[in-house]
């Protein structure tokens, strides 16, 4: 299967200071990437690179064999990058539908698809974005992202701060949505544990450096990487 997104050779940093040195990485339709790393080794980074908001020093960002590294962010979004920072960005004195309809494009993800998906995003449709709580704005921000009918959807720490039972119910939703076809998904995420049920792949950075590229079920059977990469206890890997 030819990758959905390609990756190569991407220099990218902010001002002067170059964080990923020479970053090559690539997906499949339907592979979830969990990427992973301590604070500062740049996994941010990429996804702001890839979304086009930082400054490129060197290398490509090829889509669905497209070459978009030329493009601004709104180009890249409207070719397929689907978005969802750590910020959410949400459109607050919006209503939910609102903030869905207003970045819409035509494809499979409709705004009602969503609702089937987060039916509790249908329950609030007339609220605004400023009167939901933390994990239904994350919700809103991943239904926003896929009204946009993206190929690749980059999520940035999408379960921070939000209580388990809705990061169980968010990260089985973004298992359904990348392998519901047409799409792949890199997660940022800072807890491995969290991650590795979800995720077919994992890469851990340091120094905006790849130093593990593996399927999860190997770090699974050797949680030692953990503990050497991220400092997370053998014990709590299991």
């Amino acid at each position: 299967m030819p990758d959905l997104l390609s990756v190569q050779g991407l220099r990218a940093g902010y001002g002067e200071a170059v964080v990923l040195p020479g970053m090559s990485l690539s997906l499949a339709e339907g592979q979830v990437l969990a990427l992973l790393g301590r604070n500062g080794t740049g996994k941010t980074t990429l996804i702001n690179a890839i979304v086009g908001i930082v400054r490129r020093f060197g290398g490509s960002v090829s889509l669905a064999g497209n070459n978009i590294t030329a493009m601004r962010p709104d180009q890249r979004a409207r070719a397929g990058i689907g978005w969802v920072p750590q910020e959410r960005n949400i459109f607050r004195s919006l209503t939910v539908e609102e903030n869905m309809t207003a970045v819409a494009q035509p494809g499979p993800w409709t705004v009602e698809r969503v609702y089937e998906m987060f039916p509790r995003l249908k329950e609030r449709r007339s609220n605004f974005g400023n009167q939901l709580s933390g994990g239904e704005q994350q919700m809103l921000a991943i239904g926003r992202a896929l009204t946009l009918n993206p190929k690749v959807l980059l999520l940035d720490e999408p379960t921070e701060g939000l209580a388990p039972i809705i990061v169980e119910e968010l990260l089985k939703a973004i298992g359904t949505i990348t392998r519901s076809g047409g799409i792949c998904s890199i997660i940022v995420e800072q807890n491995a544990q969290k991650i590795l049920g979800l995720a077919d792949r994992v890469v851990i950075l340091e120094r905006g450096t790849i130093v593990h590229d593996a399927a999860s079920s190997a770090l699974k059977a050797d949680p030692s990487v953990l503990e050497r990469h991220l400092g997370v206890s053998v014990a709590k890997a299991h």
